[in-house]
């Protein structure tokens, strides 16, 4: 297993160098060095033996032929995109370590059932601001006609990007699955919290992943002479969106105890000169948590502190919803399978919810679904200071291996 350990964190090594800048790493959802790192995992999974393709929204598809391939396929896997100046391990991860569970499958034989390493599409929603594109369309939730309005940072439209990779939105519904397709589907990830090493534990076997409920607001006052316009006499959009970004701190510190957080995550100020009073402000909301009624009441008083806002400071505002998802439960056999095993190898464990969403919350909807946790040092994520142990990232493949094993002997 020493040669093993030494491929994997190789091999992790060699996917941080695509997007590898000053700081942290960037690999945007259908980025060159996006589409240059997932080249690269499709030659790795070819020199493996593994039968490659790739469906109409780019997630790629690694297959291991088991006994009876008419049988649906046990899956594991996640993504290789990143947040800008992301760290290395965040969906690498889950397809290194997927990767290296199917290359000792593959030597350890015995497999009825066929496996898949899928490296999902556009997780991330840093560029478009959706997220799990691929995992959504996997599962029949591709949703064209929201996705056609995106727009990136540089301007550039969703179906634009899509067409430079050669893929058109209108054949998305080819890629969907259904779950004669699928047994299983288990994915390895790094915490992104602190849960396991506070609690000392080596593994987390997630119970349930919180959802995203995502909205824009714009902020519209009035543009004018930062000199010449009184104070009294301003309607600045700023101004507004300040105790916007204050009153949805509060809201989140108010809903917490029920484990609901709330993010301002973006802003744009209109026209952006250091003379001039904002006119527009345009900022990016992240509300997620486990406990549904939570998000719906922090979504709603978030709402009513907008509205009294704007009307105090006379600005204008408007509210676009981009996502509300619902809170997923994982399976509780695949859950009770990974407890056995983890107890069978007498690696500590321990329950945990997922705040951070996934890919497997959109695979549940079509097979039993369970998600590995391994611990990361300070619960740093979405950051180049993201670290996980060697040992961890070794034992956490472990019982990824032995978990598709069981469910596909």
């Amino acid at each position: 297993m020493i040669k093993d350990k030494e491929w994997v964190i190789n091999e992790i090594e060699k996917i941080a160098c695509f997007g590898k800048g000053p700081r942290g790493i960037t690999r945007l959802a259908f980025s060159q060095t996006a589409v240059e790192s997932q080249e690269y995992i499709i030659s790795l999974m070819k020199q493996e033996g593994l039968v490659v393709t790739v469906d109409q929204i780019g997630n790629i598809i690694g297959r291991l032929e088991g006994k009876d391939n008419t049988l649906p396929a046990v899956a594991t896997g996640s993504h290789l995109d990143t947040v800008p100046e992301g760290g290395k391990y965040d969906g690498v991860l889950g397809v290194i370590g997927g990767l290296a569970a199917m290359r000792r499958l593959k030597d350890r034989g015995g497999l009825t059932h066929p496996v898949e390493l899928i490296v999902f599409a556009s997780e991330e929603s840093s560029r478009f601001g959706f997220a799990t594109i691929g995992s959504k369309t996997m599962v029949g939730l591709a949703n064209s006609i929201a996705w056609s309005k995106a727009k990136d940072q540089d301007g550039r439209s969703f179906p634009e990007v899509m067409l430079e990779n050669q893929y058109d939105l209108e054949h998305l519904s080819a890629a969907a699955r259904s779950s004669e397709d699928i047994k299983a589907f288990i994915e390895l990830h790094i915490e992104q919290g602190r849960v396991l090493e506070k609690e000392g534990r080596t593994i987390g076997i997630v119970e349930a992943i919180a959802a995203p409920t995502r909205l824009k607001i714009i902020v519209e006052g009035v543009a004018a002479h930062s000199g010449s316009t009184p104070m009294e006499e301003r309607q600045d959009a700023l101004v507004s969106a300040s105790m916007i970004v204050l009153a949805i701190q509060e809201i989140g510190l108010e809903q917490s105890s029920y484990g609901t957080v709330a993010t301002v995550g973006m802003l744009k100020v209109h026209p952006g000169s250091i003379n001039v009073i904002p006119g527009v402000v345009e900022m990016h909301v992240d509300i997620r948590g486990i406990d549904h009624e939570s998000i719906i009441e922090c979504l709603q008083d978030i709402k009513d502190a907008i509205s009294a806002i704007a009307e105090e400071q006379e600005t204008g505002v408007s509210i676009v919803m981009l996502s509300a998802e619902k809170p997923v439960k994982m399976n509780k056999e695949i859950m009770s399978l990974i407890k056995k095993v983890c107890n069978e190898k007498n690696v500590s464990y321990q329950f945990l919810h997922s705040r951070a969403g996934h890919d497997a919350m959109n695979l549940s909807r079509l097979a039993p679904t369970g998600m590995i946790f391994v611990p990361s040092k300070d619960g740093v994520s979405h950051n180049p200071d993201e670290y996980t142990k060697d040992d961890d990232i070794m034992v956490g493949i472990d019982i990824l291996t032995e978990t598709l094993y069981q469910l596909a002997k």
